[in-house]
């Protein structure tokens, strides 16, 4: 897009005023007109796109299959941190934690053990191979969280059981190895190679009851409630249940799925009640901190450089009419992104502050995702020696006037600083008190005789 750049603070009667009309006859004086340099205050403008954003906004999804078993909110209320929403019936994912609890309870008793007659070695490797396909299947899952801080979580929890396991699946090596040797003992060896296999149930374990305590779900932070909300990915360590040593061999006929790597459909209020089925990864709350807004604008390449944190911004809003807001730049983004028009944009954050209106009453407070146009003040130069930005000649990199001397036309190259839609700066080549032409420029030529 485009960005247009104009000047709220300019004195541009005070420049108007000092316009002197063509007083001659001569058709090539014809619509040219003279002003005088003088100062005023510029102020250099980006406009750009923005939406309103929330504090924070939290989706909060079904962790399994299930049904809405109760429901406390509605659409539009206002619910304090860590109180219960709803609450999920999933038979699916207590059957998930029966499995793994018991499949925790047969390796610690020694019913998960090696069975007799079994290379040890052998079941060492395949007992690897389950361990890597576990982990693989989690880290899988927990990468279509869309939550950030979830998923971060989450591959945590996965990292820190692989490496439990590394430690575990080490010793049970090694063990073997003093086997192989005559120095170690069968016991020592099976032992060894329990303890691995104990470190991926005890895992398993903890992701079932994760899911089976997400089946409550309470608000992250205080906020408004939106029931339902978009569509996104459901994950958690469950993956691991569906790979557990005492599973490896011979998988229980009719075993329930794995919790994890649902889909999760775009739901909307209508579609969430009491007794509606639900699918791992479904929308049920969307909980939304609007304590304090900001906003997300899309500066264009050709202006983001100019822009840096703490800018001053002026915000109006399509749906506050004639209202004006204060913001102020808390962030500049490196991303590039692809505007409609083909060219790039990169993100801007502010902070929104209360705004008035036309007869300076205090304007009402926005929603977020509202659409606003933001004006980024990205220079701003008091009482600065100026010109009307019509009198300004570019060819390639230079700037130029036509000074009047001696009642002809003079090319002078002048070096700009802020640059507004009616007025620039110009921090070299003119002083204050000359005179310019400031309309018709370009049917100027050197020399030409001006009118006074």
């Amino acid at each position: 897009m485009s960005l247009r750049r104009f000047i709220p603070l300019a004195v541009v009667g005070v420049l108007i005023a000092g316009l002197i009309s063509a007083c001659s006859g001569d058709d090539k004086a014809a619509g040219i007109r003279l002003g005088a340099v003088t100062r005023a205050d510029v102020a250099e403008v980006v406009e750009a796109p923005a939406t309103v954003t929330a504090r924070a906004t939290a989706t909060l999804r079904s962790p399994a299959e299930g049904t809405v078993r109760r429901l406390r909110v509605a659409d539009g209320d206002e619910v304090r941190k860590g109180e219960v929403l709803a609450r999920i019936a999933s038979p699916t994912a207590d059957e998930q934690l029966r499995q793994a609890r018991e499949a925790d309870s047969g390796v610690s008793g020694g019913g998960g053990g090696v069975p007799a007659g079994v290379d040890l070695s052998s079941f060492q490797r395949r007992t690897d191979r389950t361990a890597r396909r576990g982990f693989t299947s989690a880290r899988q899952v927990a990468m279509k969280i869309p939550d950030t801080r979830q998923r971060a979580v989450v591959l945590a929890q996965i990292t820190r059981a692989q490496a439990d396991y590394a430690t575990a699946a080490a010793a049970a090596r090694n063990a073997l190895v003093q086997l192989d040797s005559g120095i170690g003992s069968v016991r020592q060896a099976m032992s060894s190679i329990t303890a691995a296999q104990r470190v991926q149930t005890r895992a398993a374990v903890r992701a079932a009851e994760r899911t089976v305590a997400g089946l409550t779900i309470k608000a992250p932070f205080a906020g408004v409630v939106s029931l339902g909300g978009p569509a996104g990915g459901a994950g958690d360590l469950s993956g691991l249940i569906g790979q557990l040593p005492a599973q490896a061999q011979a998988p229980a006929a009719g075993a329930a799925p794995s919790l994890g790597g649902g889909g999760g459909a775009t739901r909307d209020a209508a579609s969430v009640a009491e007794g509606v089925p639900i699918a791992p990864g479904d929308a049920v709350v969307t909980v939304t901190d609007v304590s304090r807004l900001g906003l997300s604008a899309e500066v264009d390449e050709t202006d983001v450089l100019d822009v840096k944190r703490g800018t001053p911004a002026t915000v109006e809003f399509d749906a506050v009419q004639g209202a004006t807001y204060q913001a102020r730049v808390t962030g500049v983004g490196v991303t590039p992104k692809e505007s409609t028009g083909g060219g790039v944009t990169y993100r801007v954050t502010l902070s929104l502050r209360r705004g008035t209106t036309a007869d300076g009453a205090v304007a009402p407070w926005p929603k977020p995702g509202m659409s606003a146009v933001v004006d980024l003040r990205v220079r701003e130069v008091g009482s600065a020696v100026s010109v009307p930005s019509s009198a300004i000649v570019t060819s390639g990199r230079d700037s130029t006037v036509w000074v009047v001397s001696g009642g002809r036309a003079q090319r002078r190259v002048v070096r700009l600083g802020a640059q507004g839609d009616a007025t620039v700066q110009v921090t070299s080549g003119l002083a204050e008190g000359e005179r310019v032409v400031v309309r018709g420029v370009n049917a100027v030529k050197q020399n030409q005789k001006l009118p006074r």
